[in-house]
């Protein structure tokens, strides 16, 4: 019996690699002589570097950069050297989790420090750059991080505008004379698992600037200034990808990847499970148990448990999910490769108590299917 375990982190609770540990441990209490093929799993999020870097032997590597709010920080982003690749979580230097609940301000916050260590990786020697744009704090449409690269954005008085996506509003002109030379001889990469676009009722935007601390009055003036970036952008470069799934995502640093990088996007979950062959160890397995904090109708926009049954779905490999909740929709799932689903509480608790036990809470759900699963096993 040969098992892969392919789940992705619980989000303020355990990463990727601790959730497979913890799912091996309870399939080997029941079935001892079971083949368990851990594969932690990601989707551009949060734990893509490590996840990538534990499967194809790569280091961490660290880079003092601007974080959104313009204090310094340490981000980490993870290097292979075999294949000169950078992967780079831009969250590390421009996320959330960098900035207080009373701090968030979407109109100022920029992702300066995510062109920062997308210089130190072209310092490496970088020939290839993956971007994993999830959990973003930031709304500038990427023009910080290309200001990082050497791109200038002036406005009318010929000045180098102030950081943030409300500065945007002020745009006269991107000189692109000083863009560092490097990035068109490296292949970029984005990884994540949103597909709006830049602007409009489903822009970066109205979607996200309300959690990142925009106001609605805010929301309406950010979505201008990035449409008004997006219009010189289309001047400059003669392309218009304001529209182009995914421009929208980390608050419009998927459309500044595009433009100015040639990124190329897709899911990060695809990126994450080629990098760590997923689909080779899926070859001869009978069982795939992957899993996520929230498993919902969201799980369909291109989360790891939908990546993990597509793949899987392609050798014939039944698959079923450990979640933290199952929320409205998760049903939905179960045409997309999914054959069951197993919430990880045990009992009523509170979401504290939950991450407080989820190590054991996955042991025991994994055992549980290991006895149904081996029980189907015996009278197949």
């Amino acid at each position: 019996m040969k098992i892969i375990i392919a789940p992705d982190s619980f989000k303020d609770s355990l990463s990727a690699i601790d959730v497979a540990d913890a799912i091996a441990l309870g399939l080997a209490d029941v079935w001892p002589d079971a083949q368990l093929v851990k594969c932690p799993m990601a989707d551009g999020g949060e734990g893509t570097v490590e996840a990538i870097l534990a499967a194809c032997d790569g280091e961490w590597r660290s880079t003092e950069v601007q974080g959104p709010l313009a204090s310094v920080v340490q981000a980490r982003w993870g290097w292979l050297p075999q294949s000169h690749t950078a992967i780079i979580e831009m969250a590390e230097a421009s996320g959330l989790q960098l900035v207080a609940l009373d701090q968030r301000d979407a109109c100022s916050s920029s992702t300066y420090g995510t062109g920062q260590l997308i210089g130190a990786a072209l310092d490496a020697g970088a020939q290839r750059i993956i971007l994993a744009i999830g959990g973003s704090a930031t709304n500038d449409g990427g023009a910080g991080a290309m200001q990082a690269l050497g791109v200038r954005l002036l406005d009318f008085q010929g000045q180098t505008l102030s950081q943030g996506g409300l500065a945007l509003n002020a745009l006269a002109r991107i000189d692109l004379q000083g863009m560092d030379p490097r990035l068109s001889q490296v292949r970029f990469e984005i990884a994540a698992d949103v597909d709006n676009p830049l602007c409009g009722l489903h822009g970066a935007s109205a979607i996200f600037g309300p959690q990142k601390g925009a106001s609605p009055e805010q929301v309406q003036h950010l979505d201008q200034a990035l449409g008004h970036f997006a219009d010189h952008c289309a001047q400059v470069l003669g392309k218009d990808l304001r529209d182009e799934p995914g421009s929208g995502a980390a608050g419009g640093l998927g459309f500044a990847a595009k433009a100015f990088l040639n990124a190329q996007f897709r899911p990060g979950v695809e990126v994450v499970a080629e990098l760590i062959g997923l689909a080779e160890a899926l070859r001869g397995a009978d069982l795939v148990i992957t899993g996520e904090g929230r498993f919902d109708a969201q799980t369909l926009r291109g989360k790891t448990p939908f990546g993990v049954a597509r793949i899987a779905k392609q050798y014939g490999v039944p698959v079923i999910v450990i979640a933290g909740t199952l929320g409205d929709g998760y049903e939905q799932m179960y045409k997309h490769g999914v054959d069951a689903a197993f919430a990880l509480p045990s009992g009523p608790m509170s979401l504290a108590q939950a991450c407080a036990n989820a190590p054991q809470l996955l042991r025991e759900r994994a055992g549980d299917i290991a006895r149904v699963w081996r029980l189907a096993v015996r009278n197949s």
